[in-house]
C-alpha cells in the first residue's frame, strides 16, 4: 500500500476505476463510493468499529466487492492547520491498513465536512435518529466528493496542457 498524493493518483487511476471515501470516527468508518466516471460521490454503509484487524477485514471486503482502485480518507486537521490527536489516529490507521493492503490511501483535509454533511441532511429534514446513522456516510461522500473535484480539475488542466 501506498501513501499518493492526489496529483499522484490522478496519474495512476486508469478510466473506469471508482474510488471510495472514508471518515474515519472512533465509533464508526462512514463509507462512500464514487461511480466509474469518478464524477459523483454517493454515501454507503458506515461500519461499526471494534477493533482494527475486525475493522480492516470489513473494510477491505467493501473495497473488494466494489472494486475499489484507491481509498480516499479524511484528515482531521484542526480549523488552524495543525495536526491534533485525530490526524495521528488517522495516519496510525492508514499505516497499519499498510501491512493488509496494496490499494493506496490519498489523505483529504476533512475541515468541515461533518458540518456540511449535517447542514445537507437537515436541508433534507432527516430526523435526528436518522441524522445520526447517516452523518458518517453523509461526510465520507462530502471528503470523497472534494477529491472528485480535484480529480476532474487535473485532468481539465492536462488537457488544456495537450491543447496548447
Amino acid at each position: 500500500m501506498t501513501v499518493l498524493t492526489i496529483e499522484e493518483l490522478a496519474a495512476a487511476l486508469q478510466p473506469g476505476q471508482a474510488i471510495a471515501g472514508l471518515d474515519l470516527g472512533t465509533k464508526t468508518i462512514g463509507l462512500s463510493m464514487s461511480d466509474l466516471g469518478r464524477r459523483f460521490s454517493t454515501p454507503r454503509t458506515v461500519i461499526k468499529r471494534e477493533k482494527f484487524t475486525i475493522d480492516a477485514q470489513v473494510l477491505l471486503a467493501f473495497a473488494a466487492k466494489e472494486k475499489v482502485a484507491a481509498l480516499v480518507i479524511g484528515l482531521p486537521m484542526n480549523m488552524d492547520g495543525s495536526a491534533g490527536p485525530r490526524v495521528q489516529a488517522t495516519r496510525a490507521f492508514v499505516r497499519n491498513m499498510e501491512q493488509k493492503t496494496a490499494l493506496p490511501f490519498v489523505y483529504w483535509d476533512e475541515r468541515l465536512s461533518t458540518v456540511a454533511a449535517e447542514r445537507a441532511l437537515l436541508e433534507m429534514d432527516v430526523s435526528r435518529a436518522k441524522r445520526a446513522e447517516r452523518i458518517d456516510s453523509a461526510a465520507a461522500s462530502f471528503i470523497l466528493q472534494g477529491a472528485l473535484d480535484r480529480l476532474s480539475s487535473l485532468a481539465r488542466a492536462a488537457s488544456d496542457d495537450l491543447d496548447a
